[in-house]
């Protein structure tokens, strides 16, 4: 066989390994990240793959491209009004918090590894920021629940954080290897890079909304394709404006999904299904890139960082971010908690091995291992501690139905699924009988785990699940109807 047939027949592999790890982690107790990271570094040199690669240039390409994607995949999956009351101690977290954490992380490497302050700080802006694939995909694929504001915060925080490390990363850098200015010039580029990046981020977002609606394109698959370029765009021009790629994207997505366009469902579906693509190609790619040999004589100090980064620098951060934003003291401990690290600071330490930087893949492995120990640590212990603290909630189930309404322009309705309470006055009562507005149509109603075709004397029962195809007002008297109670 040819190299390319070679290459695509590890990749092909690869992919339906790291597909039934995801399915396996759940039962494991340890996040699908964690895996893929484990399989690319069986898959590499030093494992029984014996793939060869060492290309940190190509790796951090496509880390860059990834977390970009990923990032909007996870701004238009968010709901707008979670967020509405954490967005200010979000941006705290996002830029104090990981300030803080990369001074205390910088100082402790210095004192404990003896690197200069420069050296020290580096790696401390690399490790600052949580990780958006990883909180992601732990909080919303392993079935963990979080009563209160904690999730939201946690998802913003994720989603929001990257730029601050990346700039305080380049910066460092730059001043380290003589091709930046002093420190006091990173003020103006930081405000630079975040005003652009949410300026062109929120444009670009309503942009796409409108020209999703306005055009006509003659196939339906073409709407994530033009999705798909416009996210690469946004990042792109971003940057080339000198602006923040990262949050730009983020910031996109979060206005998208806070939008009505149509196809919405087939384009969140795509760009979900692309996200999981590229954290597992990332991930893999990551764990193709270290040498596990490298790691074992890095494994006491960097468990004595990573314990550092983990139980002193992010809940310093956190305490220090959150003084009055009426967290609970329970909830600032899981917000503590949920730090994740994942491929963000592996990619960031990707950075200095391309400057050339003296003890640049020291730093690589160090970072490499604190990465393993969050995500095993951090990762698998955080449905016990939301038990031991009181804010394990139930994952709100999406009901599956045989049909759905896909949005199209000219209509104005939606189709919504509305539980009848236990208690409500239409329990009990045939369709017919309870007075529904004209322009809302129950198409089906939902009884455990079968459907039943609504019709006139159909009886609803507590409990049941009404697939309701209406417009705003009358969606929101059909609600009225449906919690309105005996007196």
């Amino acid at each position: 066989m040819s190299s390319i047939e070679h290459m695509l027949l590890a990749a092909s592999i690869l992919l339906l390994l790291s597909v039934l790890a995801s399915k396996a982690s759940a039962k494991l107790g340890v996040p699908a990240l964690l895996l893929f990271l484990v399989l690319g570094m069986l898959a590499g040199s030093d494992g029984p793959g014996g793939i060869y690669f060492d290309n940190a240039a190509w790796a951090q390409s496509l880390g860059v491209v990834a977390l970009a994607l990923i990032l909007f995949s996870g701004g238009l999956d968010t709901e707008w009004g979670s967020l509405r009351h954490v967005i200010w101690p979000g941006l705290a977290l996002s830029t104090i918090g990981v300030l803080i954490t990369a001074l205390l992380v910088g100082v402790f490497a210095k004192i404990l590894l003896g690197l200069s302050l420069l050296e020290g700080l580096l790696l401390g802006s690399i490790v600052s920021c949580t990780d958006a694939a990883a909180v992601f995909s732990v909080l919303r694929a392993s079935g963990v629940g979080l009563k209160g504001r904690a999730r939201p915060l946690l998802e913003l925080e994720s989603g929001s954080n990257d730029p601050m490390a990346v700039f305080l990363t380049t910066g460092i850098i730059g001043i380290m290897t003589g091709a930046g200015a002093g420190p006091l010039s990173l003020v103006p580029m930081f405000i630079q890079q975040m005003a652009v990046g949410a300026a062109v981020g929120y444009g670009i977002g309503k942009l796409i909304i409108v020209l999703l609606n306005s055009l006509r394109l003659e196939v339906e698959g073409l709407y994530p394709v033009l999705t798909l370029s416009l996210v690469l765009l946004t990042y792109g021009g971003t940057a080339s404006l000198g602006g923040n790629g990262f949050l730009a994207v983020y910031i996109a997505g979060l206005v998208m999904g806070k939008g009505d366009f149509i196809h919405k469902r087939s384009v969140m579906r795509f760009h979900d299904g692309l996200a999981w693509l590229m954290q597992i190609a990332m991930f893999l790619a990551l764990g193709l890139l270290v040498f596990p040999s490298h790691l074992l004589p890095v494994a006491g100090l960097g468990i004595l960082i990573s314990l550092f980064l983990i139980l002193i620098a992010r809940p310093v951060s956190v305490f220090v971010s959150l003084p009055f934003s009426r967290f609970k003291l329970n909830e600032q401990i899981m917000i503590s908690w949920v730090g994740l690290r994942g491929a963000v600071p592996i990619v960031l330490a990707t950075f200095p091995l391309l400057a050339r930087l003296p003890r640049a893949e020291m730093l690589f492995d160090l970072v490499f291992f604190i990465v393993l120990t969050s995500i095993l640590l951090q990762g698998t212990s955080i449905p016990l501690l939301a038990r031991l603290l009181k804010l394990e909630a139930k994952p709100a189930e999406k009901p599956g139905y045989p049909l759905e309404l896909e949005p199209t322009a000219g209509l104005q309705s939606d189709l919504v699924s509305l539980d009848v309470p236990a208690h409500s006055t239409v329990a009990g009562r045939q369709i017919v009988e309870i007075g529904f507005p004209k322009a809302a149509l129950i198409v089906l109603v939902g009884r455990g785990d079968s459907f039943i075709v609504a019709k006139g004397g159909t009886v609803i029962q507590p409990g049941d699940r009404l697939l309701v195809l209406a417009d705003k007002q009358a969606l929101a008297e059909s609600r009225r109807i449906l919690e309105t109670q005996p007196k």
